[in-house]
């Protein structure tokens, strides 16, 4: 629907590499430089500046930036309420959700979904993020919502919410007052975590390689795979835990859980939208440009 010249400078825009925009869009390099060439010639600027082996996008290319953020989601909007209006989808939606997003994102999101598309019958099985990339391959779903960092080359994922992974305690813990620790003092606290196979140790794993801290050098507890575990032994510990932001908002809200930030980590993360790769059937693909319409995802 879109001109693809636009979609080819989006993609070297958010990405800021020609080579991975051609990946993405299945093109070759040369076929996305033309593009941004006849682009560049249609509005009489340069759309990337060349610094070093990086690129940047100049004052103009900002601008398109902006404005074809605005066209895709006007696309996006049109398409999903045509799609609504026209088609009478029915059947049966499998999905598959990790247990932070089961507990604390997906269920309002399927609220939303079943009074667009009532005919829609969706199941829901949730299990830590391993254990669900081995249920879509095994094809007992049709599509997945996890968190973590393990990519699969048999199955696609997709960016579908911004998460952070923060230090919390209890109200009464005596650092519950305390605005920041350093790394030194992270390995000298009991901790209670989640379990092997959560996407929620595993990306703790990951960012605190460079800086060189291991598991096995927290004083770790207790490990549960249940982020309400977590949370209820919290109030009758003096431990702390590694957990993401939107499970614990509500506790947060409230005061029983505190924050204490950690000097040099920070804990960014997405969740992923994962489905085998290729084709995806019909419903699923009514579910993603749902989640597309409702989050801006492109």
């Amino acid at each position: 629907m879109s001109d693809f010249r636009l979609e080819v400078f989006y993609s070297v825009a958010k990405r800021l590499s020609f080579t991975k925009a051609a990946q993405e869009l299945f093109i070759s390099q040369p076929a996305v430089t033309k593009h941004i060439r006849e682009l560049e010639e249609k509005y009489q600027s340069r759309l990337f500046e060349r610094n070093g082996n990086k690129i940047e996008l100049t004052a103009a290319g900002l601008i398109l930036l902006k404005h074809a953020e605005q066209i895709f989601s006007i696309y996006r909007q049109a398409e999903f309420e045509i799609n609504a209006v026209s088609q009478r989808n029915k059947g049966l939606l499998r999905l598959g959700a990790s247990t932070t997003i089961a507990q604390y994102v997906i269920p309002p999101l399927l609220a939303q979904f079943h009074r667009k598309f009532p005919g829609v019958r969706v199941t829901l099985i949730n299990g830590n993020t391993e254990w669900i990339e081995q249920s879509l391959l095994k094809k007992e779903i049709d599509l997945g919502l996890i968190e973590g960092d393990s990519k699969n080359p048999q199955i696609s994922y997709s960016e579908f919410l911004k998460d952070e992974i923060i230090l919390v305690c209890s109200k009464n813990h005596p650092l519950a007052k305390v605005a920041e620790i350093s790394l030194e003092q992270l390995q000298t606290i009991p901790l209670i975590l989640r379990e092997r196979g959560s996407g929620t140790l595993e990306v703790i794993e990951h960012a605190m390689e460079p800086s060189k801290i291991k598991l096995s050098d927290l004083q770790i507890e207790m490990q549960l795979g249940s982020t309400e575990a977590i949370k209820s032994y919290l109030t009758h510990s003096e431990c702390m835990a590694l957990m993401s932001v939107h499970a614990v908002l509500k506790e947060l809200n409230s005061g029983e859980l505190r924050v204490v930030d950690i000097s040099g980590l920070n804990i960014g993360r997405f969740f992923y939208l994962i489905h085998l790769q290729g084709k995806i059937d019909g419903l699923s693909d009514v579910f993603v440009q749902f989640l597309k319409f409702h989050h801006n995802l492109k």
